[in-house]
């Protein structure tokens, strides 16, 4: 009887260690597969951050762009240059540099070099002279190579 005392609480214990293992087990599984949920949902939302800030500098690239052609293409440049424009071109100005220092932040030197040749040439045709203007061509021309150089790195970085 003694026995069967001993042998039944040996079948307790054995039978409550392996459960204890079996749930620490699933415990860990779990906390694993959470781990890499959250993960990737962390990779997902930085991947969406970073597209939203090319976005963002590809657009602010654009706006600034068209209030130089708006200027250049005025028929009597110094009329053009009223203070709304001043007032425009320094906002479109001080939103594509800040935009372009969170390109250094959150993305490869390589892209930030495209994005800062990009930014200068877009600089550029925004505050240049007459006599530049005319030299140097249409804003579009100007811009086109540094464009395409910085869209072509977004897109291989957008790839990775």
């Amino acid at each position: 009887m003694q026995t069967q005392v001993w042998a039944s609480l040996m079948g307790v214990a054995l039978g409550g260690g392996l459960s204890y293992l079996a749930q620490l087990t699933a415990g860990r599984q779990a906390d694993r597969r959470e781990g890499r949920r959250q993960a990737a949902e962390l990779a997902e939302a930085r991947r969406v951050e970073r597209l939203e800030l090319l976005r963002e500098f590809v657009s602010l690239a654009q706006q600034a762009a068209r209030i130089a052609e708006e200027r250049d293409t005025a028929p009597d440049w110094d009329a053009a240059g009223t203070p709304e424009w001043f007032a425009a071109a320094r906002s479109a100005t001080d939103r594509l540099w800040v935009s372009e220092r969170m390109i250094q932040v959150l993305f490869r030197p390589e892209l930030h070099r495209r994005a800062r040749a990009y930014a200068d040439a877009v600089d550029h045709v925004l505050w240049r002279e007459p006599a530049e203007a005319s030299a140097e061509g249409p804003v579009w021309d100007y811009l086109q190579a540094p464009r395409i150089d910085f869209l072509e790195a977004a897109r291989a970085e957008a790839g990775s």
